[in-house]
Formats: structure tokens, C-alpha cells, sequence
């Protein structure tokens, strides 16, 4: 039994570097417990179209930066298939309130009326979540069927096939998967979650955001504008 590619709405390049996964049998596990998880009336988050959005947003080719994120967002009409990100005029949840408060102090961009990271997916930077569905108030829900997999070896496919993406892994969870990447040709800056719980320990002042522009700018790299305004 093999999935049909063209079934898979991902971008291109993506799907090229990643056809070999989507012939696992844990691939079927999960498209087979989603259709069933759908069939019994669960709600599921992303909707099913935005589900590869940080893939579609951000070509294999154009990747400069990756955020890991463990889980989407599990309430109504936030997640939208980029880490951290929500769909316009959605209320910050305090993960994102903590990061732009970062940004401000760091850079000095005010807060943004929106929390759409979409702008950022497109200049490059991979808003990663290590679970790319979740049932709706059920967090980490998905953590099992498979999704895992997947993601990490989109992360060693990053890791083997590009030279020089700046990963930024925030937190415990996404700290493990270091063992994933290739140091020696990709830069790691880590720091705490930046939740409400953790955001003190040193995410605060962290200034990943300068950091980030000031590698890519000795690379002779377009700087990420992180501004959303």
C-alpha cells in the first residue's frame, strides 16, 4: 500500500526531500487515526488545510532559521500551522505575549496588534511545532500517533541536506532534539520556554532576535525583519 503524493497538500521542495517518509507505516498510522478521529465528530486543530502551513510558508531552499514548538494550539480558531502563531485578531496566549515583550526589550519593535507569524514563515524561518495536529482543549494530545516521527526527521533532513540554519530551541522539549542536529555545520542558540512558568529563567534577555540578524548579517545573509506592523 502506498500514499498517493499528489494527495498531500505540501510544497513541493518539501515533498521532494520528504516523499521517502510519507511511504512509512507510521504515515499511514497517522492519516488513518485522523480520518478516524474526524469521522467521530472530534475537533481537530489545525484545520486540515493548514496542517503543513509552516512548510508551505517556508521552502526547504529558503529556510535560514528554525523555532520548535511542542504542540499547536488547542483552542478555538488560534492554531493556524505555524509554532507560537495565531490568525489575526485572536487574543495573544501568554507564550506569545512573553516573546514579543522579548523582541520590544531587544530590539525595540513595539507590540504588534496581531499574533499572525505568517510574514516571518516567509522571509525564511521554520515555525516549527513538533506535533502538527492536536484535539481541541486536549493538549499534547497527538504527542503519540506518530507525529514525532515525523517531525524529527524533518529536522535531520534540515540538518544533513542545509548548511548553516540557526536553530533556536526554547524550553526542555525542544532542547532534546539537539541530538538531531549537526553542530558543526548549524548554529544552536537555546533558552527557556518562554511560557509564564519559565520566562524568567533567562528567556527574558535572552536577545535570540539581535543575535539571530547578527549571524546572518557576518554571513553575508538578508536579516530576518522581524517586525509584523
Amino acid at each position: 500500500m502506498t500514499i498517493d503524493l499528489n494527495s498531500i497538500q505540501i510544497e513541493q521542495s518539501r515533498k521532494e526531500v520528504l516523499k521517502d517518509e510519507f511511504q512509512k507505516p507510521y504515515f499511514f498510522h497517522i492519516k488513518a487515526f485522523l480520518l478516524q478521529e474526524r469521522m467521530a465528530g472530534k475537533t481537530i486543530f489545525p484545520a486540515w488545510s493548514d496542517i503543513f502551513n509552516a512548510f508551505n510558508h517556508t521552502p526547504f531552499d529558503k529556510v535560514k532559521v528554525v523555532i520548535l514548538w511542542q504542540d499547536p494550539y488547542h483552542g478555538p480558531g488560534e492554531a493556524h500551522g505555524l509554532c507560537f502563531s495565531v490568525q489575526d485578531g485572536v487574543r495573544f496566549p501568554p507564550s506569545l505575549q512573553n516573546i514579543f515583550k522579548e523582541l520590544r526589550d531587544d530590539i525595540g519593535m513595539p507590540i504588534p496588534t496581531s499574533g499572525n507569524l505568517t510574514k516571518r514563515a516567509d522571509q525564511g524561518i521554520f515555525l516549527l511545532n513538533a506535533s502538527l495536529t492536536v484535539e481541541k482543549d486536549t493538549p499534547n494530545s497527538h504527542k503519540d500517533i506518530g507525529r514525532h516521527t515525523f517531525t524529527d526527521a524533518v529536522i535531520k533532513t534540515l540538518s544533513d541536506k542545509k548548511d548553516w540554519i540557526i536553530f533556536l530551541l526554547r524550553g526542555a522539549f525542544a532542547q532534546k532534539k539537539k541530538e538531531l542536529i549537526d553542530t558543526s555545520r548549524h548554529m544552536v542558540l537555546e533558552a527557556p520556554h518562554p511560557s509564564p512558568f519559565s520566562v524568567h529563567k533567562w528567556f527574558f534577555g535572552c536577545k535570540h532576535f539581535s543575535k539571530v540578524n547578527e549571524i546572518l548579517r557576518k554571513k553575508g545573509v538578508v536579516e530576518i525583519d522581524w517586525y509584523l506592523g
